[in-house]
This record gives structure tokens, C-alpha cells and sequence, in this order.
């Protein structure tokens, strides 16, 4: 398994692979993401055109099987920014943590705190950050997608020194895979103050 680290421009070649990626894994519950292939495209020129970006790259004998994504927070869309600048928090002191997408076989094997642990390093080398954040999608308990062997990751954030802060949400439309037509869907803050 190859570890690789990308900034700005250099990820721009591995669009198609991450979008290929991301439209596979965002199937799953929770996200249950029916997108096309140009929307994601489009998110992750953003992630190119941001000379503080990282992309962490897993790959397995060259084919891409996951990836990880961060970013300062200052560098994101409104809709991300928003819900800080509401609460009092300096959108320019938090380093955003995209999503991390990995495909099934290659879960359980410590790629995911390898995510965290890159992303978190990449912070504090740039240095002006308060905190790292992310943001998860709120499905309730009782969702009838939900599998039955679905395991949350909240356990998982925490044991990396993450807390929820409900207080920070935002809302995004994307359509389900069993809808016809996008719906807003509820995402809320994971935070992790950063040691000066």
C-alpha cells in the first residue's frame, strides 16, 4: 500500500480517480449519494485550485482505493464557512477535513487513523489554526437504509480527539438514491482544538 501526499495543483490529475472513488463509496449509508460524475468534478477543482489543500492518496499497486481530503476552511464554499461565522469563529482558524472514502476491502486496517493523522500533521505544518473540523451527515436512528450491520464512526472520531458541536450545522441538497429529486440534508460539526 502506497501513502501519497498532494497539494494544489498536483491533485488535479487525480480528479477522475477520485471521482470514481467518491461516487462508489458515497453509495453507502449514510450518505446514500445519487451524484453525477460532473458535480464532483467541479467540488474537487476546488481542492486543485487551493494552494493549502491535501489530498492523502492510498493506493494499491497504482489503482486509487482511498483518499482523504482537507483544506483551510477559509479556502471552503459559504454553506461550510457559515455556520462558524454564526457561532463567532473565524472560519480562517479552522482547517477543514473533507471527506475520507476508502473501499470496503481495504477498511479495518488502520488506513482511516492514517487519514486523520496526515491531515492533522498537514495543520499544523502550515501552521494558524485553531482547530481541525469536519462535517457528518445526520440520518436518523430508524432510517430504512440503514443496514443492519452498520457500525457509526462517532467512536471513531472521538477516539481521535474529536467532539461534536451540534451547534454548528449546515445543510446541503443532494438526491438519495431512492429519490427523484435532491433534498436538503443535515450535516453537523466534528472539532478538534489544535495544541499552540
Amino acid at each position: 500500500m502506497e501513502i501519497r501526499l498532494l497539494h494544489g495543483a498536483a491533485i488535479a490529475p487525480y480528479i477522475d480517480d477520485l471521482v470514481r472513488l467518491r461516487l462508489t463509496v458515497f453509495r453507502e449509508f449514510p450518505y446514500l449519494y445519487d451524484g453525477t460524475p460532473e458535480y464532483q468534478a467541479d467540488y474537487l477543482a476546488a481542492y486543485a485550485a487551493s494552494p493549502r489543500s491535501l489530498v492523502v492518496l492510498a493506493l494499491d499497486n497504482g489503482e486509487v482505493v482511498g483518499a482523504s481530503t482537507g483544506l483551510p476552511l477559509a479556502d471552503e464554499t459559504d454553506a461550510f464557512q457559515q455556520p462558524f461565522l454564526a457561532n463567532g469563529r473565524d472560519p480562517a482558524r479552522v482547517f477543514y477535513f473533507g471527506e475520507s472514502v476508502l473501499l470496503p476491502g481495504y477498511r479495518g486496517q488502520g488506513l482511516g487513523v492514517r487519514f486523520f493523522i496526515e491531515r492533522e500533521s498537514y495543520a499544523h505544518k502550515l501552521g494558524g489554526f485553531d482547530y481541525c473540523a469536519f462535517c457528518a451527515v445526520e440520518r436518523p436512528a430508524g432510517h430504512p437504509r440503514r443496514p443492519a450491520d452498520y457500525k457509526p464512526l462517532q467512536g471513531f472520531w472521538r477516539n481521535r480527539g474529536f467532539l461534536h458541536e451540534p451547534s454548528l450545522r449546515t445543510r446541503h441538497a443532494w438526491r438519495d438514491l431512492d429519490q427523484q429529486e435532491q433534498s436538503a440534508k443535515i450535516m453537523s460539526f466534528w472539532l478538534k482544538a489544535l495544541p499552540m
